[in-house]
């Protein structure tokens, strides 16, 4: 929710925080942080060792430090620990609508390009996870004008949240955390159970733990950097 208006509200100038370091302090913050990333991999099998909140939490706060349109931060981080009966719920929700997608919405494209990883409407790490985190996007914001309450035009939500959320998975990585982000679809049931307000829409569940001990992930490759780096001028 928005803060009252009140007129002029230009924020005053700070000096940007810059870090001093030597390229070759740069070069092994760099290499370091590309040697946590590769490690990242979207798991489905969870163990039920616990996971101190602080950790999820600080993953959280690092995440509301993304840049957003007009500074708007247009999200909300709905943290869910050891509440059996509401990821129960949530779990029965979201299977019901993946094994309709997966039985009668999703195109015979959709279909094969998930085929050689495996998945299906079973959704066991929604009740097996210690943490779950719905991310729900603001569609519009609400600003209070004395007794009133209007809507407030938000810009570039889906793409604030996106580099939010991409903020959250490198957190937790960094911890050492496992995580996966899944997207029952539709996601209006998250609204609904969480308790959410209108102008909130579901984006994202990341399941948040350590992976079970026989935990597997498909053995895929990533595009070589040639295929995806474009440099102007060329070298």
């Amino acid at each position: 929710m928005l803060a009252p208006y009140h007129g002029d509200m230009t924020l005053p100038r700070v000096p940007y925080p810059a870090v001093h370091m030597t390229d070759a302090e740069r070069a092994a913050a760099s290499n370091a942080f590309l040697d946590v990333m590769r490690r990242r991999r979207s798991a489905r099998d969870f163990a039920a060792t616990p996971v101190p909140r602080h950790l999820v939490v600080d993953a959280i706060r690092a995440a509301a430090l993304a840049p957003s349109g007009a500074n708007q931060q247009p999200w909300t981080f709905v943290l869910i620990g050891d509440e059996p009966e509401l990821r129960a719920r949530i779990r029965d929700a979201a299977e019901t609508e993946e094994r309709e997608g997966y039985e009668h919405r999703m195109s015979p494209e959709w279909l094969e390009a998930l085929e050689p990883l495996g998945t299906d409407w079973h959704k066991p790490h929604l009740t097996d996870a210690p943490w779950l985190i719905v991310v729900f996007e603001h569609a519009y914001g609400v600003r209070i004008d004395g007794d009133r309450r209007r809507k407030v035009k938000h810009y570039y939500v889906r793409e604030s949240v996106g580099i939010a959320v991409g903020f959250l998975l490198a957190a937790l990585t960094h911890a050492g955390l496992a995580t996966l982000t899944h997207t029952p679809s539709p996601m209006g049931f998250l609204r609904e159970i969480l308790g959410r307000p209108e102008n909130e829409r579901a984006y994202v569940v990341i399941p948040v733990g350590h992976p079970a001990a026989d935990a597997t992930v498909p053995d895929i490759t990533r595009k070589p950097l040639d295929d995806v780096l474009v440099e102007v001028p060329s070298t």
